[in-house]
């Protein structure tokens, strides 16, 4: 199983390309929203609705799903995804969150090392590639989107929109209404 998690606002085409790219590794890809995230809470776009987001993209999708994680963190979420019934888990992810998960300060408990023999890491690249410490780098794999995904941000979609400049193109069409309605934007 491989888990695409993210705060969602909104869902990208580059998120659906990422996705479709794990599905190399897993035999299905969830669009993972955490109940409560481990770096910021949730502003501006309720989480029902991001929640809703994902579930219209992951319906779109052959061999993709959507589910809320009660976990943040990504050691949190493998073992949800385990407890679920997947053999290995991976998590997706840009080079630049790849960067902030190895870096992070857990504190006083497991560190990155101990808790990455729970799961693995796909990473797209996303301005540069990721390489991995060597004590990770086993557990680290490079994913191939095909196309130069790496500007395409929600918080491009955010930016492009508060320009009122075109957004629609950065967004799976299945969610652009509501992602417009959202955000108060015109569907251009």
């Amino acid at each position: 199983m491989a888990l695409l998690a993210g705060a969602w606002n909104p869902p990208t085409v580059a998120h659906v390309a990422m996705g479709r790219a794990a599905l190399k590794w897993a035999e299905r890809v969830v669009l993972a929203i955490p109940r409560a995230l481990p770096h910021k809470a949730y502003a501006g776009v309720a989480f029902e609705r991001r929640m809703e987001w994902i579930r219209k993209v992951a319906a779109g999708e052959e061999g993709f799903a959507a589910a809320v994680t009660e976990g943040g963190l990504f050691v949190e979420m493998a073992r949800e995804a385990r407890a679920a019934g997947a053999e290995r888990v991976f998590l997706v992810c840009g080079r630049d969150a790849a960067e902030r998960i190895v870096g992070w300060n857990y504190g006083v408990g497991a560190g990155i090392v101990e808790q990455m023999t729970e799961y693995e890491l796909l990473v797209a690249d996303r301005c540069g590639s990721y390489e991995a410490p060597a004590e990770l780098a086993p557990r680290v794999h490079r994913m191939e989107l095909g196309m130069d995904w790496e500007e395409v941000s929600s918080t491009l979609v955010r930016e492009r929109i508060e320009r009122s400049e075109e957004w629609t193109s950065l967004v799976p069409a299945a969610i652009g209404e509501d992602v417009a309605r959202a955000f108060g934007a015109k569907i251009r």
